[in-house]
């Protein structure tokens, strides 16, 4: 065999190879997500692509993107607010938790130095930052925590505690008769455990880790509610 043989025939074989390879990636490019005769596509929870916006607090003039805004619990029976009145925060007069799904019309933010006795679920520092806000409805101004500061480290978690889109347009594919639950604040059979916290609150205790597949209890502000699921939806309630 001569030496220009040599060399030209492992070349073709490589040569072919790696056609064959392209024309394979080709092929499955052309082809994205192809599924097996019999396999069934892949579910798709509209709750898990719904669009929630976050604001990322780092700082507390951050904070001013709440002024003049609605907002609405997230974090429901979690949060103590209270009156406010003549530019303080009235600590000594709680008037209750903040339920679920709340729609807040924020004011003003403000910071105020916070009595080590008061216990409203934050970090005290040496001031909290503090939500000013109306409750439709209701009269008067009220305020709650959304942060703290203590020398140049600053904590804020209004991400944590509210949405800043109306919730019933966030979840617009949930049915109307489980939103008049959620705006009830009571549970029925067949809500997801995200339906459920939106209408008693986040203070949840599961008994494991499996969401939709467990038993879950729940603290709304005194009333405790047990609820089982099943395949993501509640099977069994339970109040007292």
């Amino acid at each position: 065999m001569k030496t220009w043989q040599k060399i030209l025939i492992p070349t073709l074989i490589s040569l072919l190879v790696c056609g064959g390879y392209l024309l394979y990636v080709y092929k499955q490019r052309q082809n994205p997500g192809v599924i097996g005769p019999g396999e069934p596509a892949p579910a798709t929870n509209p709750d898990d692509v719904a669009v929630v916006r976050l604001e990322f607090p780092q700082h507390f003039d951050d904070l001013n993107v709440l002024e003049n805004k609605r907002v609405w619990m997230k974090n429901g029976y979690s949060m103590p607010y209270y009156p406010y009145v003549s530019g303080q925060v009235q600590f000594a007069k709680p008037a209750g938790l903040l339920p679920a799904a709340q729609p807040l019309d924020v004011k003003k933010i403000t910071k105020q130095a916070v009595s080590a006795k008061v216990d409203d679920g934050l970090e005290h520092g040496s001031k909290q930052a503090m939500v000013v806000f109306a409750i439709p409805g209701k009269d008067g101004l009220f305020a709650t925590a959304v942060g703290s500061m203590q020398g140049n480290q600053e904590a804020y978690f209004i991400d944590n505690l509210f949405y800043y889109d109306d919730p019933h347009k966030i979840y617009d594919n949930w049915p109307k008769d489980v939103w008049a639950a959620i705006d009830a604040h009571q549970v029925k059979p067949g809500m997801s455990e995200l339906q459920t916290q939106m209408s008693i609150g986040m203070k949840a205790q599961p008994d494991g880790k499996e969401e939709g597949n467990r038993t879950v209890t729940y603290d709304q502000d005194g009333k405790h509610w047990t609820v089982t699921y099943a395949n993501r939806r509640a099977t069994e309630i339970k109040s007292e």
